[in-house]
């Protein structure tokens, strides 16, 4: 897990919108959505349309709304973080 991966995930405990996520990391757009994307794909993160509606996004969906969605930490991204 990268220095990255893990502040992205601190904030993740609760459910966390984009520019929330963004502030709290001190990251830009180009490399907080890469990351982000990244760790989606490992199952660290699960992505929500809104507050009670987790889905999956495709790739071309995620670069298109990520700014829309909310994140959280999914019990895989927990256990990584913790075990750092």
């Amino acid at each position: 897990m990268t220095d990255q991966e893990f502040d992205i995930l601190d904030e993740l405990y609760f459910l966390t919108g984009f520019e929330e996520l963004k502030e709290g990391c001190g990251l830009k757009n180009e490399e907080l959505v890469p990351a982000l994307w990244k760790m989606i794909k490992k199952e660290w993160v699960n992505c929500f349309k809104n507050y009670d509606q987790e889905f999956q996004a495709t790739q071309s969906e995620f670069e298109t709304n990520f700014a829309d969605y909310h994140y959280l930490a999914s019990k895989k991204g927990l256990m990584a973080h913790n075990a750092r």
